[in-house]
């Protein structure tokens, strides 16, 4: 299934893609969201709903982010090998993290703002992995059990301040997309065998594959599992390929007006217009 979170008459909902339509679960089943169908475990009884659930045209919708709020947002830094060589940076022996705020994200269709204080705003196109289990200690042979699905962000940096502060350079509000849709881990058997592109203004600016990490998502889960409980709905972003505008010569940031694109296998396209902070 692929699954959305939605804005239609002025109310949130949230459902399934039914082709140019959306099934609207919320409506039809009384469940606030994708997230507390995770934690409900019960995403066989969600996908029993579509059939009869009442439909709204995605014409007519707005997207917000995919699982609304989830928990915890963990992000990983410098997960590919080749964007650790363009970024001048050691090889990692443990995962880099932070930590990214609910109001950092839009969702899919909506704008990314450029915020007054820097004009260094980056792309970073990236796989997000949500859980679906809880689990403390999680052992890598268990961690796939755990995954619910697959999801796409887009970690929007500002990179002077990211060079002075990780947290604050990644967690300006509004910079991140989020989404389109919640991929079911039954859609995607092998997540280490994913294509990510990101296109800026139509040229493709980020060409990697899942393959390429040099933590893969059982090691991810394991890792962050050992410091904090994960549970339902919990996500963790995977790290981005090479070609981020920070690591070119000369650089090469979004700027307003900018159409930014993050398309990853099997999940769809994740699509942001960029706008300048008021």
């Amino acid at each position: 299934m692929n699954l959305l979170t939605f804005e239609h008459g002025g109310a949130a909902s949230w459902g399934a893609l039914a082709g140019d339509e959306v099934a609207d679960l919320g409506a039809a089943t009384g469940c606030s969201g994708i997230v507390d169908v995770l934690r409900a475990d019960a995403l066989d009884e969600i996908a029993a709903a579509v059939p009869d659930a009442p439909r709204v045209a995605l014409s007519e919708i707005a997207w917000l982010p995919v699982l609304g709020h989830p928990a915890k947002l963990v992000c990983i830094g410098l997960n590919y090998m080749v964007h650790v060589r363009e970024m001048n940076r050691a090889v990692p022996t443990v995962p880099s993290l932070f930590l990214k705020y609910h109001d950092a994200l839009v969702g899919h269709g909506r704008e990314v703002v450029r915020p007054k204080v820097s004009d260094a705003f980056d792309f970073e196109g990236e796989l997000a992995v949500v859980m679906g289990r809880e689990g403390r200690y999680i052992a890598e042979g268990d961690a796939l059990g755990h995954v619910a699905g697959y999801t796409i962000l887009n970690d929007g940096s500002i990179r002077d301040w990211q060079e002075e502060n990780l947290s604050a350079g990644k967690n300006f509000p509004n910079t991140s997309g989020f989404g389109p849709c919640f991929v079911t881990a039954d859609e995607i058997p092998d997540p280490h065998a994913l294509g990510v592109r990101t296109r800026l203004n139509g040229e493709t600016v980020q060409d990697g594959n899942t393959a390429d990490f040099i933590f893969d998502i059982p090691k991810l889960i394991a890792y962050v599992s050992s410091f904090t409980p994960l549970a339902p709905g919990d996500t963790i972003s995977t790290g981005t390929p090479h070609g981020v505008g920070h690591g070119r010569t000369p650089k090469l940031y979004m700027k307003p007006g900018d159409l930014i694109e993050v398309e990853i296998d099997r999940i769809g396209t994740l699509a942001n217009r960029v706008v300048q902070e008021s």
